[in-house]
């Protein structure tokens, strides 16, 4: 039996996770874990390609490997660990830079549309990032990395590097670098915001009321799902591209309550929103507690996190260690002594 294909992916720690992240990523790494190695990061060096309040990111940081723990990661199956406190991203990332072609970088979609909303602002590693990404995959010589629809070019630049540096740099049929193919799921994969069913649930969005984040309070919930957008139609339906929030909020009851699409389609085809909004609203309540409840416990016992990230930063850092030294080795430098 051949080992298990190894999982990688991160989180940026930019405040509260959302129903989206939960949603779209970690349930699924949650489900899959024991079918797979999984390296999960916090990735606080992504964190600060736009501003960010210093006083806040490493309190974000503990958080999110609270949540990760909280919503059922398992050690057994999956390390937990900080980016920066792994040094070789940013190591294989200068490295990886010097063969990446600037309009490689300057063709990214998110990189055009956030470098309009920061204007003289914009930071190179705003333009940069997509190669920390590829860094931070290639590190761990994932298989697979699960990405959103918005994060396939990401992907698909990775892909180009590998075959770029393989190809300059490793032998004939001896690959350097592992090509990482993209983990998409279906279901749940794509999250849309409470105020406009069009647009993806975001953290970055200027509204708390756009999104359910998994701390809030029972009366927090209740109240975004009370003043969520909703259309004047009775009977509530699936997949009707002129009722796009009424397609998110069922497929956010679908997916928190365990119940197939065809079930809750029936059970749903003849409800007004009046009816409707106190059933998701208790869906969400109920299902957002047992993990509520173990984040409270995790961060009371702060030495319990701190080994956590202890351990996972020296087991990435044995991978990410082993992967720099036979990049720098292809590239022709010169070992320590």
């Amino acid at each position: 039996m051949g080992r298990k294909q190894r999982v990688l992916s991160g989180v940026q720690p930019t405040g509260n996770l959302h129903l989206g992240n939960y949603l779209g990523a970690i349930r699924n790494w949650v489900e899959g874990q024991s079918e797979s190695e999984n390296y999960l990061f916090i990735a606080d060096l992504h964190a600060i390609t736009v501003p960010h309040d210093p006083a806040t990111l490493a309190t974000n940081t503990y958080s999110l490997a609270a949540l990760y723990l909280a919503c059922g990661l398992d050690l057994n199956y999956s390390t937990i660990f900080v980016q920066s406190h792994v040094s070789a991203h940013c190591e294989l990332t200068w490295l990886l830079n010097c063969i990446t072609p600037l309009n490689w970088l300057e063709d990214m979609i998110q990189f055009k549309e956030k470098a309009v909303k920061q204007g003289e602002n914009v930071g190179v590693g705003l333009l940069d990032y997509p190669v920390l990404m590829a860094s931070d995959i290639l590190l761990y010589q994932a298989d697979k990395v699960p990405v959103g629809e918005d994060q396939k070019q990401h992907l698909e630049l990775t892909r180009d590097i590998v075959n770029r540096f393989n190809h300059q740099f490793a032998k004939k049929d001896k690959p350097v670098l592992k090509l990482p193919d993209p983990l998409i799921r279906k279901e749940g994969a794509r999250i849309m915001s409470l105020t406009d069913g069009t647009k993806k649930m975001s953290k970055s969005d200027p509204s708390e009321l756009s999104r359910i984040n998994l701390l809030d309070s029972a009366d927090e919930i209740t109240k975004k799902i009370k003043r969520c957008k909703t259309d004047p139609i009775r009977g509530l339906t699936f997949d009707n591209p002129e009722r796009p929030e009424c397609n998110n909020l069922l497929s956010l009851y679908m997916l928190l309550s365990g119940k197939t699409k065809a079930e809750v389609a029936a059970e749903c085809q003849d409800m007004g929103w009046g009816q409707f909004k106190p059933l998701l609203t208790e869906t969400t309540i109920t299902a957002l507690k047992p993990i509520q409840d173990k984040y409270q416990q995790i961060m009371a016992d702060k030495g319990y996190l701190s080994s956590v990230l202890r351990d996972g930063r020296e087991k990435a850092e044995n991978i990410a260690k082993q992967t720099l030294t036979q990049v720098k080795a292809a590239m022709g430098y010169s070992m320590p002594f």
